[in-house]
């Protein structure tokens, strides 16, 4: 069942919706969800292709789209990029800081520039998107959602640097429901649960750990991007306008059984006891 058949498809006719990295995997879900319920749509990348391929998806359901070649770890470039949306599409009524970076690498083999970038796309990243959005969601009374990671609250073995940076996100979008809610900004989390089709799943497709990721999944089955889109337009919705400073964990309750499980599948297939 499509979101449009459930949600009004005029729910966000008329609005902008700004998404950092939204020109593939879950980020990419996300904006087509709000262009299928009528709203145009501000993506940023670092691969032109990558969101031009995009672009044409979101023209055809109707959505007027701007895009930016822009890092998120830039702070100038993504004041760039929310000039350029606002300029083209009006202020952002939404804007979703969902830019990520991570690799599997034990703690004491990383090096100080790996865990590093992974702190500056995921952390700094959604932080400097933040505050190059906030004059736009002062006008609007809009709407910040960060895309957070269960490796924010359970230690994942393999991902120490995706833990911290998604701990400092959650404490982030915390910090600004907090300081901004006088200006009518809510700002809210959601943590995506594994997600079919995106990069990282893809990586372990060939592997145990790919069928070790459903088992552990109360519901079964692995996510879809259409399920985290539904949550972000949820609580980008009216149906949560006195919601802020709230983490949605949305992954069919894989929360629920802990890392144990995938700690162990993970140690077995890169041979470390």
């Amino acid at each position: 069942m499509r979101i449009q058949d459930i949600l009004a498809k005029d729910l966000f006719a008329g609005k902008t919706i700004a998404v950092t990295g939204g020109g593939s995997g879950i980020n990419f879900g996300i904006a087509r969800t709000f262009a299928d319920l009528g709203a145009n749509i501000a993506i940023c990348g670092r691969t032109e292709a990558k969101l031009e391929k995009a672009a044409e998806a979101f023209r055809e359901t109707g959505a007027e789209v701007f895009t930016c070649v822009a890092d998120v770890r830039d702070s100038g470039a993504m004041q760039t990029f929310m000039d350029g949306s606002k300029a083209v599409l009006g202020p952002a009524d939404v804007v979703v800081a969902g830019a990520a970076g991570n690799f599997l690498c034990l703690a004491k083999d990383m090096s100080l520039n790996g865990f590093k970038t992974v702190v500056d796309i995921d952390l700094i990243g959604t932080f400097n998107t933040a505050k190059a959005a906030y004059g736009q969601l002062c006008e609007t009374g809009g709407s910040l959602l960060m895309i957070s990671a269960a490796q924010a609250f359970m230690p994942f073995a393999y991902q120490a640097h995706a833990g911290a940076a998604k701990a400092g996100v959650e404490q982030l979008m915390r910090q600004l429901a907090l300081e901004w809610g006088k200006d009518g900004i809510r700002a809210n989390a959601i943590v995506p649960g594994p997600v079919e089709g995106t990069e990282g799943l893809a990586r372990l497709a060939a592997t145990p750990l790919h069928q070790t990721l459903i088992d552990t999944i109360p519901m079964g089955r692995l996510g879809r991007t259409d399920d985290i889109g539904a949550a972000a337009a949820y609580l980008a919705s009216p149906l949560a306008s006195y919601i802020t400073g709230s983490t949605l964990i949305v992954d069919g309750g894989q929360f629920l059984s802990g890392t144990g499980v995938l700690n162990n599948a993970t140690a077995s297939i890169f041979g470390v006891a």
